[in-house]
């Protein structure tokens, strides 16, 4: 339930067109650079979830979507990939690498009953790598036995890009592919390409045919050029106040779904003043091809009423 201020708010956004349309198709409209009634939006944040069943992860998605109305759901993934009896680098394919978080999605797909598309979270090979050892192992990797990461790579690749097709089979629309090591300070662009991009296109590659594939371009300092032309994807998410990347220079560059506009680091700060400015500013920038999100997870912490402020922006548009 939700309030009567908020029930006003949702029922002037209505208004604004002939008749209310639905979450989907406020999407397809935007995937389209069509008129909507209103401009799509969404948020997300990590529910802390991955010790519990795959119902719990899925009842907490839905309850966010529902109680914040949000026309696309991005399903978080923090369900682990399954380390290896040896060294964390002598993996094998697995084709089933997450069987919680795709029972998740099933239970997802089942309670949107087809209102809202939804999208799954997949981190790029190279950030597994880095959880199943860390950071500096996979830089000494890769240089003591650039062979042997390459292998490792390659095995993630292939286990996720099984992990998507099931996804995509469950119901999602794409996936929200995270890559967060095409940035100054971890590797050089012809080192991503050389190193890391072949896995990422891999996973790409196996549901190309998705309608809303996401590339998730995580940090300040990623190279935002490389990603705008020639990748399987119908979208960009990535933070215009991180980057320094306005969406005015980012629209000039790519010509598909931009889904950015809003400040997650300093939401919680945000007044609703705050907000309308941020969506004003990215919506005359981004055009009719576009999505209002945060370019990453908003804070955890964040209460219900901060997050909702958010909601009374967009729906009083």
């Amino acid at each position: 339930m939700f309030s009567r201020r908020e029930f006003l708010y949702l029922a002037a956004a209505a208004a604004h067109g002939a008749a209310p349309i639905t979450a989907k198709q406020r999407v397809d409209r935007a995937l389209k650079g069509q008129d909507v009634d209103r401009m799509p939006f969404s948020f997300w944040h990590h529910f802390g979830l991955e010790k519990l069943p795959a119902e719990r992860h899925a009842q907490a998605t839905l309850d966010f979507h529902r109680r914040f109305h949000t026309d696309l759901v991005k399903v978080m993934s923090d369900y682990p990939f399954p380390k290896p009896a040896g060294e964390w680098f002598e993996l094998k394919v697995v084709n089933d690498p997450f069987p919680e978080q795709l029972r998740a999605l099933e239970l997802i797909n089942e309670g949107l009953a087809g209102e809202a598309y939804f999208v799954e979270t997949i981190f790029n090979p190279w950030n597994v790598a880095e959880k199943l050892s860390s950071p500096a192992e996979v830089l000494r990797l890769k240089q003591e036995n650039p062979k042997a990461l390459e292998a490792a790579l390659e095995a993630i690749a292939e286990s996720e890009a099984s992990h998507a097709r099931k996804a995509v089979a469950a119901g999602a629309a794409g996936i929200f592919l995270a890559i967060a090591n095409a940035q100054d300070g971890i590797m050089r662009p012809e080192d991503y390409a050389k190193v890391s991009e072949p896995f990422d296109r891999l996973i790409l590659d196996a549901v190309n045919e998705a309608p809303l594939n996401v590339l998730h371009l995580h940090g300040d300092k990623v190279y935002l050029d490389h990603f705008v032309k020639g990748w399987p994807a119908a979208a960009i998410n990535y933070s215009n106040f991180g980057t320094g990347k306005s969406v005015a220079a980012m629209r000039s560059l790519y010509p598909g779904v931009l889904m950015t506009g809003v400040d997650e680091v300093n939401f919680r700060k945000l007044s609703e003043a705050d907000l309308q400015k941020q969506f004003e500013t990215a919506r005359e920038a981004a055009g009719k091809k576009f999505i209002l999100t945060p370019g990453c997870s908003v804070p955890n912490d964040s209460t219900d009423e901060e997050l909702m402020r958010l909601v009374h922006v967009v729906a009083g548009k």
